[in-house]
């Protein structure tokens, strides 16, 4: 029986929630709190936009607070009655608890390497000299109870004896600089605070360059930051005498700026931009007092860094007039591009370098799998490198006197290894392979090749069981992201494991906005061409349906950030294609975005709205917030932010979750899922992570019309 009820929660003015009616899915009974609308009118190139939850902005207000109160409620309550949430969770746990470890690295006297036992909120570094135990350096799991508190950069001195670390609190981009004696492991001064956006590079033994912006007025976690600014920390100093090296004019407004030294420490790396695309570039000879910078590139219009040097030789990475990349030389005292040489020229494949051990690593995306070859630093090729399989390879970098470097190696079914290899012989043996209980020979990966609405075409790799039947009916994820020049290349992940277990397909789409094939493909999914974007996740869609993949019954669409984005446009632009929508953390609202944090930022890939008439309108045509419609049946749609997601503010997913439980009609449930003291991703405790799957798994499953799981897990796992 459908009902109404009105709750009413007291604080310091009461405000009034009232309840819709209540309504059925799959058995379980669900009332959504109502959202008072105080509309506010934007007239923006002489059109009256109308926002009507711009209240739930103010992330500090008690009255956004009782609504993300009401809202969790109302979602954990539904997610409590699935059936099998926590046959999913176990297996989740169950598959998440192998050993973990990465890279390992050296720092003065010691080899470092991070290691997870397997349900560790947060991995942990460790050290060890020649062949001792190894030994805890640092342990993130101790700063805070609630393993929400988690360690970023990590960075150490010349000679290894100094550490700095970063870290983060309540998933928070604003980060503490810790600094401590590595010997003794003990904090040798006062804390950095309010840092952000910012690596840790060190002079010699003496201090470190970072970067930040000054604290914002208001919220820190949601008021506009835009003015970037590099540092220098000299050591047994106060941060409140941290001398300003680059930023800082009013006039010349730069909102990244990052400096860098190269491996030698005689030349400070200085890149400044005012978008996520395209930088100027600065170098400073800091051999030679007062110094002066000097200016390599003046504009934004390529993404260029120095990747290393040899004495006054240095050698840069770049995309300028070359899409793909290339690595170019030229000598510091006359370093801009009308000298530039070409050093490993542009291919048709995208260059990722990285050098180590004395050598040049040309990583290169063929149709987004990775491809290695060595050169020696004549620009001589030395060999390529024979990889494991076909897959995603990482690292091959280090310092120019390693004598061993270390890659990884992964596909969708096969999880991440490492391997030591010999530079001089182009030998390789397996240093480190996870145990885990997954038997990858069980699961095949394909990629196709399909067409978008304009013609284009667009790869797509697809994974799923052995022998699954191509009936239509097959619960299916289809993941994508598409913007700020970002490549999905194939690497395993133990929570889509858990969901092809069940029978599902994982589908990746490669969309225009990436980078897969380089800027003229990032290029064609920016701005004025973003539809582009949408147009290829919708024909991936389309092509799955074809193949009988799955139906639209059995369809899910998912991405975060920017995928949230991708999602939000096409379940308001098609919303029959799919019977599941999962916007995670997303860019929702595309007419204030640039007003939050570092939002402005984006406009490379998005444009703004005060650009122009034309930008929009084009924006407004597709801002998923403003395009939810009155009487349209939408997916069944679970929204997942943070709260303390200061990068794409939670005000985008409360607004779009307002929209929809207001406007929505028919059976299909809509809920936002809001974690408390976590952010936009990064540092999310193991244990935040494995909730937050069985909750978006089950949630699928179950709106799709299973009511127990497609393939039960183990029977020593517990209902």
């Amino acid at each position: 029986m459908k009902t109404k009820f009105i709750i009413t929660i007291l604080i310091a003015s009461s405000i009034l929630v009232a309840c819709k009616e209540e309504i059925k899915q799959n058995k379980i009974d669900l009332k959504y709190p109502e959202t008072t609308k105080n509309p506010v009118v934007d007239t923006i190139f002489g059109t009256a936009v109308t926002d009507n939850y711009r209240w739930l902005e103010d992330d500090r207000s008690k009255e956004t607070e009782a609504w993300v109160k009401a809202e969790n409620e109302v979602t954990f309550d539904y997610l409590s009655k699935i059936p099998y949430r926590e046959q999913l969770k176990s297996r989740l746990s169950e598959l998440w608890n192998y050993e973990k470890v990465g890279r390992p690295f050296i720092e003065g006297d010691y080899t470092y390497f991070y290691k997870n036992d397997g349900l560790q909120n947060q991995y942990v570094v460790y050290r060890k000299k020649g062949d001792d135990d190894a030994e805890v350096f640092l342990d993130p799991n101790t700063f805070s109870d609630d393993g929400t508190t988690s360690l970023g950069s990590l960075s150490f001195s010349k000679d290894g004896k100094t550490a700095a670390y970063a870290i983060s609190e309540g998933g928070s981009d604003w980060r503490k600089i810790i600094v401590m004696d590595a010997e003794a492991k003990t904090i040798k001064e006062d804390t950095l605070v309010d840092v952000k956006f910012s690596g840790i590079s060190w002079y010699k033994n003496e201090g470190f360059y970072y970067s930040s912006y000054d604290k914002p007025k208001g919220s820190e976690l949601s008021a506009k930051t835009d003015q970037h600014k590099l540092y220098y920390h000299k050591l047994g100093t106060p941060q409140k005498n941290d001398k300003i090296i680059f930023g800082g004019i009013p006039s010349e407004k730069h909102r990244y700026v990052g400096g860098y030294l190269t491996e030698d420490n005689r030349f400070l790396v200085i890149t400044a931009s005012v978008s996520t695309s395209g930088n100027k570039l600065f170098i400073k000879d800091l051999s030679k007092p007062n110094s002066r910078l000097v200016t390599i590139l003046d504009d934004v219009k390529s993404d260029s860094y120095v990747v290393d040097n040899k004495g006054d030789k240095l050698f840069l990475q770049t995309n300028l007039n070359a899409p793909n990349q290339k690595v170019v030389t030229v000598d510091v005292k006359n370093p801009t591009p009308e000298n530039w040489k070409d050093f490993i020229p542009e291919t048709e494949n995208v260059l990722s370098p990285s050098t180590g051990a004395g050598y040049f690593f040309a990583t290169y995306m063929v149709d987004a799998v990775s491809k290695v070859k060595q050169y020696d630093f004549d620009g001589k090729l030395v060999r390529e490198v024979k990889l494991p399989g076909v897959g995603s390879a990482g690292g091959f970098g280090g310092k120019t006197d390693d004598e061993e470097l270390y890659f990884s190696f992964t596909n969708y079914s096969t999880p991440g290894s490492l391997y030591k290899f010999n530079p001089k012989t182009g030998e390789y043996k397996s240093y480190w392979k996870p145990s885990i209980d997954f038997n990858q020979n069980s699961f095949t990966s394909k990629q196709v090749f399909y067409t978008s609405k304009d013609g284009t075409k667009v790869p797509m790799i697809i994974t799923h069981k052995k022998g699954v039947e191509l009936n239509g009916k097959n619960p299916t994820i289809l993941y994508g992201y598409g913007g700020f020049n970002i490549s999905l290349t194939p690497s395993f992940s133990i929570s889509n494991a858990v969901w092809m277990e069940q029978g599902g397909v994982y589908a990746v789409p490669n969309l225009r906005g990436g980078g897969e094939y380089g800027k003229k493909w990032h290029d064609a999914g920016t701005q004025m061409q973003k539809q582009n974007v949408f147009d290829d996740f919708i024909a991936a869609a389309e092509y799955l349906i074809e193949n009988n993949y799955t139906s639209s019954e059995y369809l899910a669409i998912r991405g975060g950030s920017n995928g949230g984005l991708l999602v939000g446009a096409t379940m308001t632009q098609r919303p029959e294609l799919m019977k599941v929508a999962l916007p995670a953390v997303g860019v929702l609202d595309m007419l204030r975005y640039h007003t939050f944090t570092a939002g402005a930022g984006w406009a490379y890939d998005y444009g703004t709205a005060n650009d122009s008439k034309e930008m929009f309108e084009y924006l407004k045509e597709y801002s998923p917030v403003h395009n939810v419609k009155e009487g349209v049946k939408y997916p069944a749609t679970l929204v997942t932010t943070g709260d303390h997601d200061d990068r794409v503010v939670p005000a985008h997913s409360f607004k779009f979750a307002a929209e929809l439980q207001d406007k929505q009609i028919g059976d299909n449930p809509t809920l936002i899922r809001i974690e408390t003291n976590a952010g936009h991703g990064a540092g999310t405790p193991v244990a935040k992570t494995i909730e937050q799957y069985a909750d978006i798994f089950g949630f699928t499953l179950f709106n799709m019309g299973f009511d127990e799981l497609p393939n039960p897990p183990k029977s020593k796992i517990k209902s």
